[in-house]
């Protein structure tokens, strides 16, 4: 599967799924629009949303992101939508197959990354091909992590 291309440096980003990059190895990323209501596009603009718990099915050669939460716009009072709906993504059929086919093997999913409006203006997820990590796997993120830190600490006294 092809990585997307990398984003402009102007995309705005409207929330971000930083505890996949800790539950997961992200084997490849992909870039797919995401198919919103008007409501929804507003709520998004005040920078309203959450995709932590949310993750990419694949239904009727369809790939629908689920579970992601958009919260009601308040000023939308004659149309109010369903907060945790399935939304539509936006991909080309292969890569639609291609990522269905990697969701039937054992133990991979596709868990968005990142939310955001791109340098036009519009909004699209950054999806991650990625497989679980062990528990193991996770304690070895951390001390790599904490090693990092400690690391540029050192490296900002010294001078």
């Amino acid at each position: 599967m092809a990585s997307s291309k990398k984003a402009s440096p102007t995309r705005q980003r409207i929330a971000e799924n930083r505890k996949a990059r800790f539950d997961y190895f992200i084997d490849d990323t992909l870039e797919a629009g995401i198919m919103l209501e008007g409501p929804e596009v507003k709520s998004l603009r005040e920078g309203q949303a959450n995709i932590t718990d949310a993750y990419a099915e694949a239904k009727d050669g369809e790939m629908f992101l689920i579970n992601a939460y958009i919260p009601e716009y308040n000023k939308a009072n004659n149309y109010a939508h369903v907060s945790r709906r399935p939304r539509k993504l936006l991909l080309h059929r292969r890569e639609i197959e291609k990522l269905d086919g990697a969701i039937r093997r054992k133990g991979t999913t596709v868990v968005p990354l990142e939310l955001y409006f791109n340098d036009r203006g519009i909004a699209k997820v950054m999806l991650g091909l990625a497989h679980g990590k062990k528990q193991h796997d996770k304690r070895q993120t951390e001390k790599d992590r904490d090693w990092q830190r400690q690391k540029g600490r050192l490296l900002r006294d010294r001078g």
